[in-house]
């Protein structure tokens, strides 16, 4: 079984920028039960971008595996599907149906095709029926302008879906309008296929009251395991926070698998994380001052370990 529905689902959602393969790894070690790809562009995949194959690559121990891709053509989504199936490890091939960006949604991808029900219901189609990965996914948004959640829900799971992820958001809404878990609950209740809540789910206590009140198959978590990959593992056992030392050594094994998957252009790309990371540190503004002036992986490393060995 690839995902156990029987019981509740704790997921990672997919962050363009963030939840590379390193990051993926991190959640998982805290239990995270299933992980999801940084969004891919299908053409870009179509046209055998190596950036792009090198997004879906995934860490051994991560089972089950989900890619997500973005697009808004039938012909094109049903070739990147197809370049999956020759791709070993992935479990789930993943819709993006709820991006808001405007260079996503812009081009009519993404959030975008929760105008166009009768498109949006032709590739999921499209995608289940050329896939031979065991499942076939969508995360959706409760409406573009309007909340018609339960419409769009509906038309995913006739389509052939899965599961569903559900961001209780419109576009229009972006990520600062109040989540609507009554729309997620009220979409749970109108399918049968397994919905997974998303939106604002930065704790256990949160966590819980969403699975109580939406009745949801399990949520998924975004911007709320930024800087603190261990939610996972407060999600599901209510534990307090790591201790400081804990921190430190996670935060090094994220900088070092960093390194090993972009040389050392990662120490580069992990300022980012330890921006989130420091949070709530002594001196944490000087920290990412020097931090940001430091390319070379070494120097990094060192400036990383004393700053989080040190701190009270």
């Amino acid at each position: 079984m690839v995902l156990d529905f029987s019981k509740k689902i704790f997921a990672l959602a997919p962050l363009a920028g963030w939840t590379d393969l390193p990051f993926r790894e991190t959640v998982k070690k805290f239990g995270a039960d299933l992980t999801v790809s940084e969004m891919i562009s299908s053409n870009a995949l179509v046209h055998n971008s190596k950036k792009t194959k090198k997004m879906f690559l995934k860490s051994p121990i991560e089972t089950p595996y989900s890619v997500q891709l973005a697009g808004s053509s039938a012909v094109v989504l049903k070739k990147a599907v197809e370049i999956l199936n020759d791709e070993s490890g992935i479990d789930i091939i993943d819709l993006n149906a709820g991006c808001p960006a405007p260079k996503v949604s812009g081009h009519g991808s993404g959030s975008a095709l929760l105008k166009d029900l009768g498109l949006l219901g032709e590739i999921v189609k499209t995608m289940k029926e050329a896939s031979r990965k065991p499942l076939t996914s969508v995360k959706i948004r409760i409406g573009f302008d309007k909340k018609n959640g339960v419409e769009i829900a509906k038309c995913v799971e006739d389509a052939g879906a899965d599961f569903l992820v559900v961001h209780g958001r419109t576009k229009v809404g972006g990520y600062k309008s109040e989540v609507d878990y009554d729309e997620i609950a009220r979409i749970k209740e109108s399918v049968k296929i397994p919905v997974i809540a998303n939106g604002d789910i930065t704790s256990y206590e949160i966590a819980q009251k969403v699975l109580n009140h939406t009745k949801s198959d399990g949520v998924m978590i975004g911007r709320g395991a930024m800087g603190k990959p261990w939610i996972f593992k407060q999600l599901k056992e209510g534990k307090a926070s790591l201790t400081n030392k804990e921190k430190r050594d996670v935060i090094m094994e994220h900088f070092d698998n960093m390194i090993s998957f972009y040389g050392d252009f990662g120490a580069i790309l992990f300022r980012k994380h330890l921006h989130n990371y420091s949070k709530g540190y002594k001196e944490a503004s000087a920290f990412r001052d020097a931090i940001n002036k430091i390319d070379c992986a070494t120097s990094a490393r060192e400036i990383v370990f004393d700053f989080f060995d040190t701190s009270d």
